[in-house]
């Protein structure tokens, strides 16, 4: 079976449609492509064959050499290894219209994960800066030792239960800095479980997680008449196989 095989169409419209993005399939390319390499199936590759309208939509990524890599009706993205909820869009008036929102910060998204460790508040808000990680080059973070540019970034976040050493969460980002979830998480040093980037030493099948334990639950947002949405995702497998192994409820 193709990961193409694993998208699931949750909701859709003449502008616009919201997938269930499984977890391994990165959205757009992160670099540009090496000669030599077979190019790697994207999500871009998924959009263009079956929306062709799409090719022209969106905005590029620049390189300062002038070379582009398009991102046809993407407006925004989820981590390769982070499950659920994406949004896709059709025309360039409901890219534009979607950038704003998101601009605006008047889109929520809520996310579910499993963490390392037990969370002091049940409750709260991360509001610690993001910028590049001193280590390396792929990671962010939320310390004073980050370099570069600091962005401001807020994290909610509630407790929705805790056994056997995890805690599982909510997370609502009311920004969309790179990696902010996880680097918040990590901040608090309760990082997200199977994390290969934030939490490298840690045991990467625990709780039977292959991947990284994120997933995009769910995402509120106007259409462009107007009408306000909310479109959520299911658990996937793993998700499930563990909220029942921790005795949990799936909320």
């Amino acid at each position: 079976m193709s990961i193409f095989d694993k998208i699931k169409i949750i909701y859709e419209d003449k502008d616009l449609l919201v997938i269930d993005k499984p977890a391994g399939l990165i959205v757009h390319p992160d670099g540009k492509p090496q000669k030599g390499k077979k190019p790697e199936k994207t999500l871009v590759d998924w959009i263009v064959k079956k929306y062709p309208q799409t090719k022209k939509v969106g905005e590029p990524i620049v390189f300062e050499d002038g070379s582009e890599i398009a991102k046809p009706g993407v407006v925004h993205r989820l981590d390769r290894e982070t499950s659920g909820v994406l949004v896709i869009v059709k025309n360039q008036k409901t890219f534009l219209n979607l950038k704003e929102q998101f601009k605006k910060h008047t889109v929520r998204k809520c996310y579910r994960a499993f963490l390392y460790g037990e969370l002091s508040d049940e409750r709260g808000v991360i509001t610690r800066p993001i910028g590049r990680s001193n280590k390396d080059f792929r990671m962010w973070s939320a310390h004073s030792s980050a370099r570069g540019t600091l962005r401001d970034a807020i994290t909610e976040y509630r407790m929705l239960g805790f056994k056997d050493g995890f805690s599982f969460v909510e997370a609502r980002p009311r920004t969309g800095r790179t990696h902010q979830i996880r680097v918040h998480f990590k901040a608090l040093n309760h990082p997200v479980v199977a994390d290969p980037l934030y939490a490298p030493q840690s045991e990467k099948r625990m709780l039977g997680f292959k991947r990284l334990a994120l997933h995009s639950k769910s995402i509120e947002f106007n259409l462009p008449g107007g009408k306000r949405i909310t479109v959520e995702a299911p658990y996937p497998a793993d998700f499930k196989n563990a909220i029942k192994k921790l005795g949990m409820k799936e909320v």
